[in-house]
């Protein structure tokens, strides 16, 4: 079964992607598996083990389940100064 999600992208990720957000059909059904297959489209270089992820502006576990419509971010590891 697909579902259809927003994914949104910041900083080396957004970059990598060519894009801030995109819509995504996909049959992954968790954010590692969404990662895993959204990482080999966009050719993402950090592993899932360098992100945090969060579903609907919440942080979440990277086996969380996802549902339709539901909006998740990729956030890398801010560098500061």
């Amino acid at each position: 079964m697909s579902h259809h999600y927003t994914l949104h992208y910041f900083a080396v990720l957004r970059e990598q992607a060519g894009c801030r957000e995109e819509q995504l059909i996909s049959e992954a059904i968790t954010p590692d598996a969404l990662y895993a297959e959204v990482r080999a489209r966009h050719g993402f270089t950090l592993d899932a083990a360098f992100l945090r992820v969060a579903i609907n502006d919440v942080f979440a576990d990277w086996h969380a389940p996802l549902r339709t419509g539901d909006s998740i971010v990729f956030i890398p590891p801010v560098a500061g100064g």
